[in-house]
């Protein structure tokens, strides 16, 4: 058993410079790999594949649950410092570990008991699936949940016999190194490293011909960017990317109860989750209600404090440059809107009255706690601009019509749908995005599929040898050696005679 910290720190020059987002003081520098560092690090993970993958599934399983085991006993420690890398909540934090090792116990979990499929064919042969590990996996993961996702993929790759390299976000290298510290205490030398540095490290990556899956969770653009590079090496791309997810509010549903469910979608984590609500569309007939109050609901966030900081000021300029934008193009601010003095990133809760499709904070992701609001004329219209844009993450309906919420279903290119709240969901659930946002399974069980092939075996029955041609010693006629079936029969009874 490995307990060695399973990390490649370059000596380079090149150092991330992490800030906290509450107050702006420098918490930490951290090395940025090196070409070399990546090389080396292929080479590693590529060299401890093959024994990896003969570890009997149930083994793996029981490392990947020592590794949760041991993830949960450093679950302060990571919540803590994913507090003062991205500004999140300790609380909110702390839940982001658990989800973590809860992710890596199903894995494990799941991973052993997972199988083939028989097939249907001759009655005398045999056919059936097998499903074997594409090899090297790449996971480059975002700094919103680091934790929670980086086990997804982590946990996926390899209770499926891979070897994987995790590149955390370079907002938050010190909790990916830190995560990879605490999982490869439980598993063998080689199968998980851990590489921190920015987009260059990542790019650098993209061009190793040896790599044979990436994972990518985080921008469109960057998700782009690894797509066109596994062109060239043939690499197996999963994709959960941005999103501008719609909420539809029905002209049937409680104004007040839906400001509730849009002010947890477009406020929680300040606006910083892949599925938060990034655009309204209204109503009419409860427009003014729901308006006054979603407004409330963002002005009780602000005067509480209850709005965390963004991950950075670059990020506070994208959000403000998008409503400002906005502003500029006729619409009205409700609430927030503005950045307010003294230290950190923080940004207020925000509501725009008055927005069209045609300003950013309406098309574009925004990932900020800002709540555009569009005022519709009747479901129809609202249905057909939640449907609207280059994007396919999630969507959101409000509405106590059965039809409308069939409608929706049906209507929506989206990975998901939810109906009636805005998040939510059974265990195991996955989806797939569309457009913009990716593709493949990037959770649930079916992320076990993302990283295998299957092999179909076809075993055929040998025909019956020859009277008179089996190994010396056998007989006269070869009875012992005589095929299954109706011709081995009549040559045992040949013998016999």
């Amino acid at each position: 058993m490995n307990t060695t910290t399973q990390t490649f720190l370059s000596t380079a020059p090149e150092v991330l410079t992490i800030r906290n987002p509450r107050t702006g003081d420098v918490i930490g520098r951290f090395p940025s790999a090196r070409a070399e560092d990546v090389a080396q690090a292929v080479k590693t993970v590529r060299a401890a594949q093959p024994a990896w993958s003969a570890t009997p599934p149930a083994e793996r399983g029981k490392l990947l649950r020592a590794a949760a085991a041991a993830l949960e006993e450093a679950a302060a420690e990571l919540a803590d410092m994913n507090a003062r890398e991205t500004g999140r909540p300790k609380d909110e934090a702390r839940a982001g570990v658990a989800a973590g090792v809860s992710t890596l116990e199903q894995y494990a979990e799941l991973g052993p008991v997972r199988r083939g499929h028989s097939l249907r064919g001759n009655m005398l042969a045999a056919d059936y699936t097998v499903a074997e590990p594409r090899g090297v996996a790449v996971l480059l993961t975002p700094w919103n949940d680091p934790v929670a996702v980086a086990c997804g993929l982590i946990g996926a790759a390899l209770v499926t016999g891979n070897t994987a390299i995790h590149k955390p976000s370079e907002r938050c290298p010190g909790v990916g190194e830190r995560l990879g510290q605490v999982l490869a205490s439980a598993i063998p030398p080689g199968v998980l490293l851990t590489l921190t540095g920015g987009a260059d490290v990542g790019s650098l990556l993209t061009q190793q011909a040896s790599v044979d899956v990436f994972a990518h969770v985080g921008s469109s653009g960057t998700g782009a960017r690894i797509e066109q590079a596994a062109v060239l090496t043939g690499a197996h791309v999963i994709r959960e990317n941005g999103g501008k997810d719609p909420l539809l509010v029905d002209e049937d549903v409680d104004p007040r109860w839906a400001a509730e469910q849009a002010a947890i979608g477009a406020f929680s984590n300040s606006g910083q989750i892949c599925t938060s609500v990034e655009r309204i569309y209204v109503h009419r007939a409860v427009a003014e209600q729901f308006c006054e109050a979603l407004t409330e609901q963002a002005r009780n966030r602000n005067r509480d404090g209850g709005i965390a900081p963004l991950v950075d000021t670059r990020l506070r300029e994208t959000v403000h440059g998008h409503v400002a934008e906005a502003l500029q193009l006729g619409a009205r601010v409700a609430e927030g809107g503005t950045v307010p003095d003294g230290p950190g990133a923080f940004y207020p809760a925000t509501v725009l009255l008055d927005c069209t499709d045609t300003m950013d904070v309406m098309a574009e992701e925004t990932f900020g706690p800002v709540a555009p609001i569009c005022v519709v004329d009747s479901f129809d219209e609202g249905l057909r601009l939640a449907a609207a844009g280059r994007y396919g993450l999630a969507a959101s309906v409000l509405t106590g019509s059965i039809a409308h919420a069939q409608q929706a279903i049906a209507a929506l290119p989206v990975g998901t749908v939810k109906i009636n709240e805005v998040f939510g969901g059974a265990p195991g659930g996955a989806s797939q995005p569309r457009g913009d946002s990716g593709h493949g399974f990037g959770y649930g069980p079916e992320l076990l599929d993302e990283f295998t092939r299957v092999k179909v075996v076809h075993i055929a029955a040998p025909p019956p040898a020859p009277a008179g041609s089996g190994p010396a010693g056998s007989g006269p006629a070869g009875s012992d050696s005589a095929g299954p079936g109706p011709a081995g029969s009549a040559a045992a009874e040949g013998a016999e005679k």
